[in-house]
């Protein structure tokens, strides 16, 4: 694009600055093309860390903030591939050829990630601008075998022929802007859609909000989700996907991943797992990470490694054996102290930790202030409720050898 030429030197030289100190220079010096150049070097600024693999790519063009924000990261991106690679693993073994359509492309980073599995990808998004960076960024990221269309993905989808997979990320805004979170409130509405869009592919992945509840994402949606997968990153839930397919009859199986670690359990599982409980609180304490926590594996995370949980509403564990690829946090316990003001005096010497509660009867904000305690330092403390139901504190350390 010629606006990208004529400004690329600037955007270069000025892509490590504060956005705000670029945008007072260009705004004194009245540049025409200051919209377009602060919106690149800002789009760098976010993707270098969010999509650090497009950010290495000098020429490629952004959208708006939105746009930006809205995209997946790297990490829950790469996910989805993987998800799909094993998916249709028979078929890529036998070089049989496949085919994709994402209905709801947006600024193309799960598509980016999913379509070189495939021997045909079709990019649809009804935004114009969003079409025209598709076409300009997609040949950029080796992206050669790809159709780009602007259309309404309903739309497309009712036009079209069947494919190996449809994905599908419903826009979680009503009419006005505001945010919705259940599946029938987004548009569009995949619960009435369903019968349609899986008689156009053999799967149907769906990305829905985090903050839908996950049983009841399973049961609006019937006896056809094979698979959900509940992603997390930097200890943030970052995606929750289900996978659709009309010829399923079974129970679904919930998948709780990470960057290190992916395991799977079925609901009817962890009502029957027995968990032990611990008689004393020593060795090591794991806290699970925001994927296992929203899947409810409560119990299937203690059997998984061999845990022993705290109180059945305390959903932290312990063990003298430390699982080094544990799905969550791992610290080294130092010591255990009660609720009472006496005991909490061997608490005098911290200046300052990181507080949690878990299962407690106060604050964090409310604990902090009693114990005098400044924000920050490697100390951790869980205020917690044990298997006896007494109240305790634990203290802890970050293990080192997962720093």
């Amino acid at each position: 694009m010629e606006i990208l030429l004529k400004n690329r030197d600037f955007i270069e030289k000025n892509q490590y600055r504060q956005v705000e100190d670029v945008a007072l220079e260009l705004a004194n010096a009245h540049h025409p093309d200051s919209a377009f150049i602060l919106r690149q070097i800002e789009g760098r600024q976010r993707l270098r860390e969010k999509v650090p693999t497009w950010a290495a790519v000098g020429e490629l063009l952004y959208p708006v903030r939105l746009s930006l924000e809205q995209c997946s990261g790297e990490p829950a991106a790469r996910y989805k591939a993987q998800v799909v690679e094993r998916l249709f693993a028979e078929d890529i073994a036998a070089h049989r050829s496949l085919s994709m359509a994402d209905l709801t492309g947006g600024f193309g980073v799960d598509f980016s990630f999913l379509a070189p599995l495939f021997s045909r990808a079709v990019y649809v998004e009804r935004q114009t601008e969003l079409v025209a960076l598709a076409r300009h960024n997609f040949p950029l990221l080796g992206l050669a075998q790809v159709d780009c269309v602007e259309s309404d993905g309903i739309d497309y989808f009712r036009a079209m022929t069947p494919v190996d997979l449809l994905f599908l990320d419903p826009a979680r805004r009503d009419g006005a802007g505001r945010k919705t979170v259940l599946i029938e409130d987004c548009q569009p509405d995949v619960k009435v859609l369903l019968p349609e869009l899986l008689a156009k592919c053999r799967v149907l992945m769906l990305k829905l909000s985090t903050m839908l509840d996950l049983r009841q994402a399973i049961d609006t949606l019937g006896g056809v989700v094979a698979e959900a997968h509940v992603f997390a990153a930097q200890g943030e839930c970052k995606d929750l996907l289900l996978v659709c397919r009309s010829d399923f009859s079974d129970e679904t199986a919930i998948f709780c991943a990470n960057e290190r670690a992916n395991f799977f359990f079925r609901a009817s599982d962890e009502i029957a797992l027995p968990v032990s409980f611990a008689d004393s609180v020593r060795g090591f304490l794991y806290e699970p990470d925001a994927a296992v926590m929203k899947a409810g594996a409560y119990k299937t995370i203690a059997v998984r490694y061999d845990l022993q949980k705290l109180h059945p509403n305390t959903h932290l564990y312990v063990s003298e054996v430390e699982h080094t690829d544990f799905p969550g946090r791992v610290f080294k316990i130092e010591n255990v102290v009660g609720f009472s003001k006496k005991e909490q005096r061997e608490l005098s010497a911290l200046k300052r930790a990181n507080l949690s509660v878990r299962n407690f009867p106060a604050t964090v904000a409310e604990l902090r202030k009693r114990l005098k305690l400044q924000e920050g330092g490697d100390a951790y403390l869980f205020a917690c409720t044990l298997h006896d139901e007494t109240k305790a504190i634990i203290i802890a350390r970050k293990n080192v050898s997962r720093r």
